[in-house]
């Protein structure tokens, strides 16, 4: 297995499958334009595949904040459902760890859906803790 950066169209086009499975709401390429506007921003997808097979997929920024510091924030991550307990996740997790490291920060986070039980068990084997609760307004246009 490597660890690859989704930096051209071509990656992203490459990705989106996988990623479509965590983020349904999307059409190909209705996600793809949307990954290629946050790009701008400073988003950044890694994959971990092997023999060009696409395992796993995470959306990232890099940042800096009062509470966390210099930190990764993991808005995506996604296992293909075809490679799931093989040991994707894990070695993407790792390659983060060592990433995060390498880049001077001292934080590692992401949001799970409260549903996500099977994902939760994983972050937490993984040496995620549970740190807050996140609250969001999601529909700032309906009040």
């Amino acid at each position: 297995m490597e660890v690859k950066f989704a930096d051209s169209v071509d990656d992203v086009k490459r990705i989106s499958a996988v990623l479509l499975q965590l983020r349904p709401q999307y059409t190909e390429q209705s996600l793809i334009e949307q990954i290629l506007q946050q790009q701008q921003n400073g988003y950044r997808i890694a994959f971990a595949q092997d023999n060009d097979t696409v395992l796993c997929v995470a959306g990232f920024v890099m940042s800096e904040k009062l509470a966390w510091q210099k930190h990764i924030y993991i808005d995506d991550l996604v296992t293909n459902a075809d490679h799931r307990s093989t040991g994707a996740g894990k070695f993407l997790i790792d390659w983060f760890k060592n990433f995060a490291r390498e880049n001077g920060c001292q934080q590692l986070h992401l949001d799970s859906g409260v549903q996500r039980f099977a994902a939760h068990k994983f972050y937490l084997r993984e040496g995620f803790s549970i740190n807050s609760h996140h609250f969001a307004i999601s529909n700032l246009h309906a009040d």
